[in-house]
């Protein structure tokens, strides 16, 4: 936990590297050409830059065709929030935020937030492609059966484990190339597909005996909406990594300590 402050702090120290974050926060998934040309620097002065916040896991990359997307990822700002401020000023500040965010509303984009997390899981592809479509193994990691025939234009259905058959959000299939790509919109369940639906991709890529599990939710409508992907997505991986791993789910469902966090605030 140490080290990984101490990435994060070394790499938010330089103020080049924090205007690459405030690019990102302005305008997500940019490639390194248009990176840098908002800086006055070659693209190998850059590119290091990069490799600091992809070090310190505030940056994730993605493929898309050829180019490399980057996207802020907010999850090490947030857990330092949470260490040191949210304790003790949380009230005055989110005051302040609101005031502040208010004054800056005709300026502020109105483009929706993305949101991506990627994690490095010790399997198969196609392990991994059953475990994010596979009704048991969903039920098991993430307290919600994903069923569906997972074919392109399918509906997908998010059910309760408790055998009531209730589904709290599903959505459309869109894509299914086993065992690389899923991409489904996620939300209300009779929601149509649309370019304005909130949607996730889940892209597995193999390296040796490993996988690079992507996880991209896009679309995403209101800030409660960031922040509850923000702790959920994290929560949902860390756990399908651990029975993909160790063969069981961690010992504690780790949206639940989310949620007492929460309850603390």
């Amino acid at each position: 936990m140490a080290g990984d402050m101490d990435r994060v702090f070394k790499a938010l120290a330089d103020p080049t590297r924090r205007r690459l974050l405030d690019g990102l926060r302005q305008e997500d998934g940019q490639t390194l050409g248009r990176l840098c040309g908002r800086l006055a620097m070659t693209r190998q002065s850059v590119t290091q830059h990069l490799d600091v916040l992809q070090e310190a896991n505030l940056i994730s990359t993605v493929r898309h065709g050829r180019e490399k997307l980057h996207y802020l990822n907010p999850v090490p700002i947030h857990e330092l929030q949470q260490r040191w401020i949210a304790p003790f000023e949380q009230p005055r500040l989110r005051a302040l935020d609101t005031i502040r965010r208010h004054a800056e509303e005709p300026q502020m984009s109105t483009a929706k937030p993305t949101f991506v997390y990627v994690t490095y899981i010790h399997a198969t592809p196609e392990r991994v492609w059953e475990a994010l479509t596979d009704a048991d193994l969903t039920g098991a990691y993430w307290g919600h059966s994903n069923v569906s025939d997972w074919q392109p234009g399918s509906r997908w259905e998010h059910r309760r484990t408790d055998g009531s058959g209730i589904a709290d959000a599903g959505g459309v299939v869109l894509e299914a190339t086993p065992p690389t790509r899923l991409v489904l919109t996620f939300g209300d369940l009779d929601a149509e597909a649309g370019p304005d639906a909130s949607t996730v991709t889940f892209l597995v890529e193999p390296h040796h005996d490993i996988v690079r599990l992507t996880v991209t939710h896009v679309n995403l409508a209101t800030d409660q909406d960031v922040e509850a992907v923000s702790a959920g997505w994290p929560a949902v991986m860390a756990n399908l990594k651990s029975l993909l791993e160790t063969g069981h789910v961690l010992p504690q469902a780790p949206w639940e300590m989310h949620a007492e966090l929460r309850a603390t605030r």
